[in-house]
């Protein structure tokens, strides 16, 4: 009997695993360029770059000439000229390299993800059921460029920062496709036997990840606003625990999205629901052996990760605190997914 290749090396537990490791160190990229993002908004340097190229921007300027033409395009901005005006050519290098590497990392990711894409498809090593998903990702990733220009775009005419809306979307595509590839690469890396477990808890698992995910979301209008810089204290926020004027804003549903305290009020909340949801689900799932030891790590990285933030909202968000709690969630949010993904099995 002839056998042929891709009977020989689709679906095979080695090829299966060179493709989880491919999808993991890419994921592993997107969560350093997600790190880097945070501390490009951070350092506040998002808008030095005022074009999108997306071939020929991936090199930096390479003479005097160049550097005096991208900080005179800075120069020509709102951000500028009331926040940075009067600033030095080496001030200028100082932010645009931010949000330059930013940019070239995005970039390596994209070469990262479809040259060995291609490499797999060509050996035969992609089964037919994970190609229209590898596909997704490959599309989202190419819309998560698109949409990186868009929230630049937003800061760069009328506001001296990007949208928080656009910086959220963006943070929050990044963070879906983060997810996803982690979720596929661990259905790739080893196969497990069913986990005894309520199907309670399999659901409880997903909306906690889910629930986790939200608040994330929450901590990008809490940046986008700058609300980390205001009420810096704790457990009150604007002297008690349920401040007045969460509602200040017309019409009332814009608080969410537009007031800095209803978002900072919001992120906190939602940070005592992960608790408690974290809480009772370790408690729930404590007895089932193959993930109690899964249960307890992500609880102990959702307590590590409110007391980060708390200490990160005392100290007014200086910048490594604030690139640590970013990096933060999506450690709490891999355990979880990782979690979630093995009750699954």
């Amino acid at each position: 009997m002839t056998i042929s290749l891709e009977t020989e090396i689709v679906g095979t537990g080695a090829a299966r695993r060179q493709i989880a490791i491919w999808l993991f160190g890419v994921a592993g990229l997107i969560f350093a360029m997600v790190v880097v993002g945070g501390l490009t908004r951070l350092t506040e340097s998002g808008l030095s770059i005022t074009e999108w190229k997306p071939v020929m921007g991936a090199l930096p300027p390479l003479s005097d000439a160049a550097w005096a033409d991208a900080f005179e395009k800075y120069r020509q901005i709102p951000q500028y000229e009331l926040v940075n005006k009067g600033m030095t050519l080496g001030d200028f290098k100082a932010i645009f390299w931010w949000e330059w590497s930013h940019r070239f990392l995005g970039r390596f990711i994209g070469f990262a993800f479809l040259v060995p894409f291609l490499w797999f498809f060509a050996t035969r090593r992609i089964e037919r059921a994970l190609a229209p998903q590898l596909a997704i990702m490959f599309v989202l990733g190419g819309l998560q460029g698109v949409l990186g220009w868009w929230m630049v775009k937003s800061g760069l005419s009328d506001r001296i920062d990007v949208s928080q809306y656009r910086l959220t979307a963006h943070l929050g595509l990044a963070t879906l496709i983060y997810a996803y590839m982690v979720w596929v690469a661990l259905g790739l890396w080893r196969e497990h036997a069913p986990v005894a477990a309520s199907r309670g808890l399999r659901r409880g698992a997903v909306l906690l990840a889910g629930l986790i995910f939200f608040q994330m979301l929450l901590g990008g209008f809490v940046a986008g606003l700058k609300a980390g810089y205001i009420y810096n204290t704790w457990p009150l926020i604007n002297g008690a625990f349920v401040p007045a004027d969460l509602f200040f804003v017309t019409p009332w549903w814009k608080n969410f999205f537009e007031s800095q305290l209803t978002a900072q009020f919001d992120h906190r909340m939602v940070a005592y629901l992960v608790a408690i949801a974290t809480a009772w689900h370790w408690w729930a799932a404590r007895h089932v052996a193959e993930t109690s030891r899964s249960a307890t790590w992500l609880a102990l990285a959702v307590i590590a990760q409110i007391g980060l933030g708390i200490w990160a909202l005392l100290w007014v968000v200086p910048i490594p605190l604030g690139a640590a709690h970013q990096a933060g969630a999506l450690v709490v949010l891999t355990l979880a997914i990782m979690h979630a993904r093995r009750l699954s099995a």
